[in-house]
């Protein structure tokens, strides 16, 4: 009986580990949407993509919006 106890404290801790780097993730991803120049509309995109579809739109964004960044040209 102890070990199903202590079983569901891991899989609790697990999730909720998961569940706050999924957060970090989508926190990053609007962050550097926000601070970075994209061309044409993509930065609407990228940022209602991932407002409204979270985990695929940062997975998504990872994978491919940040090739679509315009270099950034220092002052």
């Amino acid at each position: 009986m102890m070990e199903a106890g202590i079983l569901m404290l891991f899989v609790m801790l697990g999730s909720g580990l998961l569940a706050i780097a999924c957060l970090v993730a989508w926190v990053w991803a609007l962050v550097d949407i926000l601070k970075n120049e994209f061309a044409g509309p993509n930065k609407l995109v990228w940022l209602l993509l991932v407002i409204f579809l979270p985990l695929v739109g940062v997975i998504c964004y990872y994978f491919i919006g940040t090739t679509q960044k315009l270099p950034s040209n220092p002052t």
